[in-house]
């Protein structure tokens, strides 16, 4: 039976005794919460730490989905469930229902959270698409104070994020904008598992029908694939249409970089980045006429 190395254990009850802990502790300590990706790493010897904190008492703190007038506030302990159930985040960004419906199983969705998925930056994980399509900014609070960065500043590679020692993540905020909507699909081998493909979309129009902007992002087809610029230039000023989706579909397939594994081979990956692309693109821009 694989387990962890010895650690000790730590349990916070708000954000300060949190960041005072892992000022206190160092780098050999580090946050826990749902902890369904860390705990596997830890049994397979892959990640190795002195301390855990315990953080599910923040849930009070850092557990809200609050949709302003112009924007949109996460907190990073807000549950996976949390954030399927919300009827007022699905109103204004359908892309997260959609996501959270193919993430993982009930039992991870009770504990797992936005916070906890983004900070594991991991090139499979569908929220880390989700966010960079909407083009979200991370709230991040340390000994030095608090500071925002974007999600491309935030995801520095696999595995690796912009949340440095002593530092936790608080919050993400989406900018909301008029008549957009978004999308996301995934291609799994089974219910709950990672994606061999999946792509999130989402569209904006101007008051003639042209597209104003159009943000894709990808999963699992290798890393840096999480905002694709190119086919927001190519899209931008174009009235929607098939051909505009296929012309989407090609740059995606051009941008990521698969690699053969179980889940399938580079060739397979790269023809789902486009056609999911291509679907995610189409139903956004339905649900702005719906």
């Amino acid at each position: 039976m694989q387990v962890p190395g010895p650690f000790e254990y730590e349990r916070a009850t708000t954000v300060d005794h949190a960041i005072g802990l892992l000022e206190r502790l160092g780098s050999t300590a580090r946050l826990v919460a749902g902890g369904h990706s860390l705990l596997p790493m830890m049994k397979l010897r892959l990640a190795n730490f002195d301390y855990l904190i315990d953080i599910n008492d923040l849930h009070t703190e850092l557990g809200f989905i609050v949709v302003g007038d112009d924007e949109v506030r996460i907190g990073a302990m807000t549950r996976h469930r949390e954030l399927l159930e919300s009827d007022e985040l699905a109103r204004v960004f359908p892309i997260f229902s959609d996501a959270e419906r193919v993430i993982a199983d009930p039992v991870v969705r009770n504990r797992g959270t936005l916070g906890g998925s983004l900070c594991q930056a991991d090139p499979s994980e569908d929220l880390s698409a989700v966010c960079t399509t909407l083009n979200a900014s991370c709230v991040i609070r340390g000994p030095a104070g608090t500071r925002t960065v974007t999600m491309e500043d935030f995801h520095r590679g696999p595995y690796e994020t912009a949340v440095g020692d002593g530092e936790m993540l608080l919050e993400v905020r989406i900018p909301l904008r008029p008549r957009g909507s978004s999308a996301y699909e995934k291609v799994e081998r089974r219910a709950g598992d990672w994606a061999v493909t999946s792509a999130g979309a989402a569209v904006w129009l101007n008051d003639d029908g042209t597209v104003a902007d159009a943000r894709v992002g990808l999963a699992a087809v290798g890393p840096n694939t999480t905002g694709i610029p190119a086919i927001s230039a190519a899209m931008a000023g174009q009235p929607p249409s098939e051909e505009l989706y296929d012309r989407a579909a090609a740059i995606a397939r051009d941008a990521c970089e698969p690699a053969t594994d179980q889940r399938g081979s580079a060739d397979y990956k790269r023809h789902l980045a486009g056609e999911l692309t291509r679907r995610t693109l189409r139903r956004a821009v339905q649900r702005i006429g719906g």
